[in-house]
């Protein structure tokens, strides 16, 4: 069952008279429980693409479908409510509230979910032990290392059991041991049944996906099975 369908997606840029495709006519079909990385050179079109399927930005014409719901129709609100129930996001730069705890900044997404405080802090404890940071709940941000930041930031994407996890540029800030560890968290969350969209321009993180979509000027230039 597909989980995502883009289709004829453009994201159209007017400068003056100029128009800039940042994505020209997409087609993409993503399966629950794929695990898909896009690359690409800067100004390919990948990072617009990952927008979309967050919710982040609209496309200009297309359609896209999330879990059988047509996203291009909806209002700010229910967009806002796609993003937080939907989707977890996990970012190159974590995006860690500094004068939170990591328990804390875990919960976060359950506030605006109307969850008991007691809930959030309980379902947060469980977000953390499968990362494997049970025993830095109480730390805040800088008494973490980079790849415990990440961890943090991934338990937080996970919280509200999305759909679909995106991961932009996931090890950008990371040493090659950290990248290791976060990757074979991503394999785990997908294993269980997580659908994971991950962009990143190193090929040797790509590698750990089961699928490849490169793209050049706002197109899909090929898309491949990755035989790990």
């Amino acid at each position: 069952m597909n989980i995502i369908e883009l289709k004829n997606i453009f994201k159209i840029y007017t400068l003056g008279k100029t128009k800039l495709y940042a994505l020209n006519g997409v087609d993409l079909s993503i399966q629950k429980s794929d695990y898909l990385a896009l690359m690409g050179p800067s100004g390919s079109g990948k990072s617009t693409l990952m927008n979309i399927i967050g919710a982040l930005d609209t496309a200009s014409s297309g359609t896209y479908i999330l879990n059988q719901q047509e996203i291009n129709q909806l209002n700010d609100n229910d967009l806002a409510q796609i993003r937080n129930k939907e989707i977890g996001f996990v970012f190159q730069s974590f995006n860690l509230l500094p004068r939170m705890t990591a328990i804390e900044n875990v919960a976060i997404p359950l506030i605006y979910a109307g969850i008991s405080k007691t809930e959030r802090l309980e379902r947060a404890e469980k977000a953390l032990n499968s990362v494997g940071l049970s025993d830095r709940m109480s730390h805040k941000p800088n008494e973490l290392s980079g790849g415990q930041r990440q961890r943090v930031a991934i338990a937080r994407s996970l919280i509200n059991n999305p759909s679909i996890i995106l991961a932009d540029e996931p090890t950008g800030n990371l040493d090659s041991k950290s990248s290791a560890d976060i990757m074979n968290i991503f394999a785990e969350i997908n294993e269980q049944g997580n659908t994971v969209v991950m962009v990143t321009h190193e090929e040797d993180i790509a590698q750990n996906a089961k699928r490849i979509v490169r793209m050049r000027d706002g197109k899909i230039e090929n898309l491949y099975e990755n035989r790990r």
